[in-house]
């Protein structure tokens, strides 16, 4: 990677900074504070502004060298002449609402506009939203009712030739007519592309928060989750009649990419993902600095194939850099290429917490909880009122059991902001630590209160209802996470646990399939869906599902190293456990000689790995002996004794004992004795061993 310069940080400086006009002009507040920090404008507390339009404003200040401004350095700080040098400087306002465009007609119109731009601004800064659309665009005069009071009794009557259209002859007919019907005509006035997205951005919050107000209470009894953005439909016919003008114009040359992003915004909302990923992608492509933009396209890929298929069509700039590091974070993706391209990163913005965080979820993801402990921590010290992400931190603090870490957690988030979802999902955490069920789910259902599309809540929520034995409200828990993020796994797994209770196993094996599909190399996933293959009857594909666990093992021990601790087994072993159900498989197929060999297995786990060390035959003249790490000894790799290898041992010992080999068998036998696992059976074994030795002697 090439030296990243001086001329370079302030040429990167000066784009950032020019976003962030550009983004906060159009309302997109934490965009804009992804722009430059602090941010110049009250942020909106919404849960959709609040979800992550936002990054640039962040990157500006954590470039490494400061711009100090034009100053001369052989100027004396308190020389009489520096004044006369500042006053020749023309003073920039730090916010100036200016023109987007290079564009004469686009500049012309937003000249004419800046009385009215800055009206509908203020309503939208004072969240009027319907107010500051009606600004640009004209709205339906309100019939207000007259004195006269109508007929109670009376009803409008449908005119004949509604009545006729009923039943299928009108589905039919309106099919049809939405098949075959032409692009819509601009029924928007003529304004400049900034009013316009100012004004259709306000009708979608607007439609937004009029959704949050019909919903019901979270998991009421009429809480379904259906309830839509009405203003969707209306928003997206304009957009595609005002596209479709640009288009027969030939003015398409002329887009900014704004109306892009909300178009695709629109569009993902209704389910067309498709279609709304290629809006997406020419939003990127003419502006690249709307970070909104860039989580809206990412939340669309459902795999992390699709990111690579994406990859061709991005624009070749910092921040595809940076979308493609949060995908594959987002997608569990803890490769040393991933955190290799965070430390690029890194260097040249050494200071950013947005790279701090994704490290510390790099090390979540691939379950390396000091690590990622270590790295969160490090984050607030330096951020202690940044409470974005903390409540992943919650929980790997509720992981590792530090109770008095979760506590000083819990009262830093309440002192800085108690209405925040982070802060009542990290009380939550500590409720549930605490096993007060009660009170954890009272905080995670405050949480989604404030924000109904905020995933841990939901998840969070699930686990503490199969806490409570609650079932029923466990699955509709995970559902709505999974509504939000289909990429979230542990929703996923968190159905297939709650069917697996209900012994409801065909569905539980569904939800666990998606669960490993989105971890195809965590062990966990492949080892649920081995057990349900298993208990519906299918040992062959039960056998497949846990090998495919023991090669996720050993490469989770892998990707678990990047800060120093690797997770589950000592690394260079495989998981006993594991090869004990592979071998207790085999038997249930009658294939006793495999599953004698993967018991067999199983006891070797207990040394470790049979190595040959370099040094050691060096040393020999290339004749050393292979040596055994492990056997119980200081500094072994190796398991030792378990209650599983114990059970495989005995399994072994009656094997050979059917087989006739009696002198293995009580070799099998006597180790068992002094294991302290099935002692009492080995004895009895011996007794008996001793007795046909005794007699066949």
């Amino acid at each position: 990677m090439a030296a990243f310069t001086r001329e370079d940080a302030n040429r990167l400086r000066e784009t950032f900074q020019a976003a962030c006009v550009k983004c906060s002009e159009r309302c997109l507040y934490q965009s804009a504070k992804w722009s430059t920090e602090p941010v110049l404008f009250p942020l909106l507390t919404t849960a959709l502004l609040r979800r992550g339009l936002f990054r640039i404003a962040e990157l500006a200040t954590s470039l490494p060298f400061p711009d100090d401004g034009p100053s001369s350095p052989d100027t004396e700080t308190d020389s009489p002449m520096r004044d006369v040098e500042q006053q020749s400087i023309p003073i920039i306002p730090s916010v100036a609402f200016s023109s987007s465009s290079n564009d004469p007609e686009e500049a012309r119109l937003e000249s004419q506009e800046l009385s009215r731009y800055l009206l509908a601004k203020s309503f939208f800064d004072c969240r009027e939203y319907d107010r500051c659309a009606a600004v640009f665009i004209p709205i339906t005069p309100v019939r207000i009712p007259t004195s006269t009071p109508s007929s109670p009794g009376a009803e409008s009557k449908p005119s004949p030739s509604s009545a006729k259209r009923k039943g299928k002859q009108k589905k039919v007919d309106e099919k049809e007519a939405s098949a075959g019907s032409p692009p819509p005509n601009n029924s928007l006035p003529k304004l400049s592309q900034k009013s316009l997205f100012l004004a259709l951005y306000a009708k979608y919050l607007a439609g937004e928060k009029r959704k949050d107000e019909d919903s019901e209470m979270i998991l009421g009894p009429a809480d379904t989750g259906s309830v839509m953005n009405k203003e969707l439909v209306g928003i997206g016919r304009s957009l595609e009649g005002w596209f479709a003008e640009r288009a027969s114009e030939g003015r398409e040359g002329g887009n900014q990419g704004w109306l892009e992003y909300l178009y695709g915004l629109v569009l993902a909302k209704g389910k067309s993902e498709e279609d709304a990923k290629q809006w997406l992608l020419r939003s990127v492509q003419l502006f690249p600095y709307n970070w909104s933009a860039w989580l809206e396209l990412g939340d669309l890929l459902g795999t992390f194939d699709d990111l690579q298929r994406l990859v061709a069509d991005l624009p070749r700039n910092i921040m595809a850099l940076i979308f493609h590091l949060h995908s594959s974070q987002e997608l569990y993706q803890s490769t040393d290429d991933v955190h290799q391209e965070l430390s690029n990163l890194e260097e040249m913005f050494p200071s950013s917490d947005f790279l701090k965080t994704q490290r510390a979820l790099l090390y979540y993801h691939a379950k390396d909880f000091e690590a990622a402990s270590s790295t969160f921590s490090s984050r607030l010290t330096t951020s202690p009122h940044n409470l974005t992400h903390l409540d992943h931190y919650s929980n790997i603090l509720y992981v590792l059991s530090l109770r008095p870490a979760l506590s000083f957690l819990a009262h830093l988030a309440t002192s800085t902001d108690r209405f925040r979802p982070e802060t009542c999902v990290i009380v939550g955490n500590y409720y549930s630590l605490v096993s007060e069920h009660e009170k954890a789910v009272m905080y995670f259902r405050r949480a989604l209160t404030l924000d109904r599309s905020f995933l841990s809540a939901w998840t969070l929520m699930g686990h503490e209802y199969v806490e409570m034995k609650n079932t029923h409200a466990a699955i509709e828990s995970y559902r709505r996470a999974v509504d939000v993020n289909r990429k979230d796994y542990r929703a996923w797994y968190g159905l297939g646990q709650t069917y697996e209770v209900l012994e409801m196993h065909l569905y539980a094996l569904f939800y666990y399939q998606r669960a490993a599909s989105l971890r195809p190399y965590d062990a966990k996933m492949w080892q649920a869906v081995g057990s349900c293959y298993d208990r519906v009857g299918r040992p062959q594909a039960a056998v497949r599902a846990w090998k495919r666990a023991l090669v996720a093992g050993t490469w989770g021990e892998s990707q678990a190293s990047f800060g120093g601790s690797s997770g589950g087994e000592p690394q260079g072993i495989l998981d006993p456990e594991t090869l004990y159900q592979i071998a207790l498989l085999y038997e249930k197929m009658g294939e006793m000689e495999e599953a004698a060999s993967y018991m067999e297995s199983t006891i070797a786990q207990e040394e470790g790995p049979v190595i040959d060390p370099p040094d050691q035959g060096e040393a020999e003249g290339r004749g050393g002996t292979p040596t055994r790490i492990g056997g119980g000894g200081e500094g072994s790799m190796g398991t030792g004794v378990t209650n599983t290898t114990s059970r495989a041992r005995m399994w072994l010992a009656k094997w050979e004992f059917s087989q006739g080999n009696l002198a293995r068998a009580m070799d099998l036998a006597s180790e068992l004795c002094h294991d302290g696992w099935e002692v009492e059976e080995a004895k009895a074994l011996v007794r008996d061993l001793r007795g046909r030795m005794e007699r066949g002697g």
